[in-house]
């Protein structure tokens, strides 16, 4: 099931066989207490005694003088006749002995996902991260944001949780075919803490600060299933015999195994050049660079509902789209209501920009990458192979640390931006570091910079209030650069029991498709005979 449906039933009740099931579209004003959607069923069924389940729940601002809350909701009742509660597909593990020795490489939603489901199938499974626990990596972010102390291990992107442990912890997936995995997703969040809201919600997210005890509570279940942790370990290298791999190599020693996954994140660019040093084939992908835009969050509130607050709902969003001249896409990508930008380099010497929320996203700005697409070969007019593509990238990355020599993100107002002028003045930010005075225009490629402005201003035209915001650092973060080249089915490439998953393996981005794609290759990794197993 997506989330145990004693979670979101209104009333628990022992179900009985005479009970019957209906769904209904319920339509509540945003501003009415709870309450007021169990009367507002009342109404709409006649029912006197029912439970009842939300299903969906999403805003509807369409129309700024009544803005409602729509509702989908499963009502039981032994009043009603006929019909059955849906049992929403999701994964089974099927525990039983397993001699394989599994090595996941990789903490973050594919690898911990896939490590949670074959250690429920009886696999013994080690987990690598090289950054350190979850409270230790906090400090060390909060070192960054308050002093600019730079860790290589602990940051934004790495450490355990990888990089969506201190995002707005968005749960949104576009990807077809995952239904299963999606609801086995989500069923674990919710044994970990998630708020329940996150089984109905049109656009579900759990906040950087659920995230930590979110991440802490199931490492503890992990480690009950026998999973071992190695943190503080980096994998430098693989062992190799004929075609498959027989262990890794860390800055702490050697791991031998009989299968290997590894779901390193988008950022991990030393370890993907040695997957490809190793003969590992990967391909250059269409991918995404910009900024961040920041506005005051009563001006986005405003522009969508016409209003600067709506009691007891949470801060506006938006989505916003550019199908540009000359065909590049210009769009927001991960809005961030009520949140703050954070600076979010992977290495020294690089700076990146991401944004983040709270899980109440009451913060006093809101902020969303504003990205241009790439296709990196069409853009430099050559063939590009894979680590061009991220030497490409990387050269970016750096060009915005030595723009200002710290890790203050060079920013410009919107206006100053789209009529080519330079000297903004910068308002008050929530990036904590400061933001520099910059031309970003001069920053970009010029490539890049005409799409951006032809989509800023279509988006100033779009949403009321856009063009008072300002833009600020590098946003290259949106996917990974490049892909790796595996088996469709079994997700393994080049070495047949070696799996490449998540986000940096090009084929996934986002917390819920990155764990969806972990854990279908731990049902491939699950489906091999134990007979196969690797023998030094």
């Amino acid at each position: 099931m997506i989330i145990p449906v004693r979670l979101f039933y209104e009333t628990v009740r022992e179900p009985r066989n005479n009970m019957g099931y209906v769904e209904y579209d319920i339509t509540i004003h945003a501003s009415a207490p709870d309450r007021e959607l169990r009367e507002a069923i009342r109404k709409r069924t006649g029912l006197g005694d029912f439970s009842f389940r939300i299903l969906k729940k999403s805003l509807d601002a369409r129309k700024k003088e009544r803005i409602l809350w729509l509702f989908r909701v499963g009502v039981l009742s032994d009043e009603l006749s006929g019909g059955e509660e849906p049992v929403p597909p999701t994964l089974v593990p099927v525990r039983a002995r397993r001699d394989a020795r599994v090595v996941v490489v990789g903490s973050g939603p594919a690898g911990i996902f896939a490590a949670r489901y074959l250690a429920q199938c009886g696999f013994p499974v080690t987990v690598i991260e090289r950054g350190s626990v979850v409270g230790k990596r906090k400090e060390a972010v909060l070192a960054l944001e308050r002093d600019g102390a730079f860790s290589p291990a602990n940051n934004y992107p790495f450490g355990e949780g990888g990089a969506g442990t201190f995002s707005d912890g968005k749960l949104s997936s576009r990807t077809k075919g995952i239904n299963a995995e999606r609801n086995y997703v989500f069923d674990a969040f919710a044994s970990a803490g998630a708020p329940e809201e996150i089984g109905y919600m049109t656009h579900p997210h759990l906040g950087s600060d659920r995230l930590v005890p979110i991440t802490l509570a199931m490492r503890a279940e992990l480690e009950a299933l026998g999973c071992v942790f190695r943190f503080d370990t980096q994998v430098t290298d693989l062992t190799v015999r004929g075609d498959l791999v027989t262990g890794v190599e860390t800055d702490k020693g050697s791991i031998e195994g009989d299968r290997f996954l590894f779901a390193t994140g988008h950022s991990a660019f030393e370890t993907y050049r040695m997957l490809m040093a190793r003969g590992v084939p990967f391909v250059p992908k269409n991918f995404a660079v910009g900024f961040r835009a920041e506005h005051r969050q009563e001006i986005i509130n405003r522009a969508q509902w016409g209003l600067p607050a709506i009691p007891g709902v949470k801060a506006a969003e938006y989505r916003l789209t550019r199908q540009c001249e000359d065909g590049t896409g210009v769009y927001s990508f991960c809005m961030c209501p009520g949140g703050k930008v954070v600076p979010a380099a992977a290495y020294a010497d690089t700076n990146i920009v991401n944004g983040m929320s709270d899980f109440a996203r009451d913060g006093p700005y809101a902020n969303a990458a504003i990205v241009a697409g790439i296709d990196l070969g069409r853009f430099l007019g050559r063939y590009v192979d894979a680590g061009e593509a991220l030497d490409w990238l990387e050269s970016l990355e750096r060009a915005f640390f030595a723009a200002t020599g710290d890790y203050r993100a060079p920013a410009m107002t919107i206006r100053d931006f789209l009529d080519r002028k330079t000297g903004s003045s910068l308002p008050p930010t929530s990036y904590t570091l400061a933001l520099a005075p910059a031309d970003l225009g001069g920053l970009f490629p010029a490539g890049i910079v005409a799409p951006l402005r032809e989509g800023l201003s279509d988006f100033c035209r779009k949403l009321k209030g856009f063009d008072s915001g300002v833009i600020m650092g590098l946003e290259s973060k949106t996917s990974s650069p490049i892909q790796a080249h595996r088996h469709p089915e079994l997700r393994h490439s080049h070495f047949g029991n070696l799996y490449i998953a998540g986000e940096g393996s090009g084929w996934s981005g986002g917390i819920v498709s990155s764990a969806a794609d972990g854990l279908k290759a731990a049902q491939a990794i699950a489906a091999r005979p134990d007979s196969d197993r690797n023998h030094p």
